[in-house]
């Protein structure tokens, strides 16, 4: 003792330590822990996204750390104390008063730190786990505890899933109609193209009456290679050679005439009118092919939307604990004597140096 009083660092330290025995060692509440693994499980389709598709955000790689979030959540919180009166078991006079929340009725805040206290979700990234534990003052509380977490957590997790698969599909709907819409008109426009000049295809027609004029031309050339041979033999006035004259004047005005129907600065003619086609054409083309791919899109988000429901795979069950594993007495005695122990030895060092000084 009289050492004791010489060292008064010394005998504070000591003291800590019986505190710590004898609260550790038996007056600190039994706590409870039960224990779960879980993955997060979708039968999402992994399929190319294209047109509209694309441009929509896709299954996120993140689904367990944001349900990791919600289980530590004020969110998660309200609704344990709602379904088991958390604040109640946590505050009971029956836990030792260091152990337990102050009073049923303390500020959200403080009693969301007691929860997080009480509660450890851990996700292992490697594995793709979320280890999760509750502690609680007697086993069926620690149980129901994890139970709920993991039914609550599936829940907001498809509420989310079928909230997002909605907006994409009602997105997707309202383009499908436009593009409808779009196409219809082309259609009509071109229709009405059509009806107005009297022909189905302008592009055809010229391509039919440049095949005359190619005709034409090649009986041309022939008429007038029987002319050049007769010539030699017959004047210009014979029959024959009169003859293959006017044939050929007839020719050539037929040739002028229908390469007047292909070109001509004025009216309607045929090049022009087949490049105003095909530009309705190209253009029809384009609204049926985007509508096409709306579509697509809407069949494939529609599909997605009803097979994006999360389910949250037991790997190990809610344990019922069948014995206090908190608080770890011994381990909580024998960490706190060892720093109390160096805290002395820091405090009498530096005193000793005090003292030198001071000398």
């Amino acid at each position: 003792m009289n050492i004791l009083r010489k060292q008064p660092i010394w005998a504070l330290v000591l003291t800590a330590i019986v505190a710590a025995i004898l609260y550790w060692g038996g007056l600190a509440t039994d706590r409870y822990v039960s224990r779960a693994h879980v993955v997060l499980l979708s039968a999402e389709i992994s399929q190319p996204r294209a047109g509209l598709a694309a441009i929509l955000p896709g299954p996120g790689g993140n689904d367990l750390l944001m349900l990791r979030d919600y289980m530590l959540s004020t969110d998660m919180l309200a609704q344990l104390d709602a379904a088991l009166h958390l604040r109640d078991h946590y505050s009971s006079e029956t836990i030792d008063w260091l152990s337990r929340l102050s009073s049923p009725r303390v500020a959200t805040e403080e009693f969301h730190r007691y929860f997080l206290s009480r509660v450890s979700v851990v996700l292992d990234e490697y594995a793709q786990v979320l280890r999760i534990g509750a502690q609680a003052y007697d086993p069926a509380t620690a149980r129901r505890i994890v139970e709920l977490m993991l039914d609550l957590g599936e829940a907001h997790m498809n509420a989310m899933g079928h909230r997002l698969a909605e907006e994409q599909v009602s997105f997707i709907e309202v383009q499908v109609t436009e593009l409808r819409e779009r196409m219809v008109k082309a259609s009509n426009q071109l229709l009405s193209y059509q009806n107005t000049h009297g022909l189905v295809s302008p592009t055809g027609t010229v391509e039919s009456v440049s095949s005359v004029i190619a005709g034409l031309e090649n009986e041309l050339a022939k008429l007038e290679a029987r002319k050049a041979a007769l010539s030699a033999s017959q004047s210009e006035s014979s029959p024959e050679m009169m003859r293959l004259s006017s044939e050929i004047r007839g020719m050539r005005r037929q040739i002028d005439v229908e390469r007047s129907r292909l070109a001509r600065s004025s009216g309607d003619a045929l090049n022009r009118l087949s490049a105003e086609y095909e530009l309705l054409r190209l253009q029809s083309e384009f609204a049926s092919e985007l509508y096409s791919t709306a579509l697509t899109a809407l069949e494939t988000t529609r599909v997605e939307a009803a097979r994006s429901l999360k389910q949250v795979s037991i790997l190990q069950a809610p344990t019922n604990p069948e014995y206090p594993t908190r608080p770890r007495r011994v381990y909580n005695i024998t960490v706190f004597a060892l720093m109390s122990v160096l805290a002395g030895l820091i405090l009498h060092l530096l005193l000793a140096i005090i003292r030198d000084h001071k000398d």
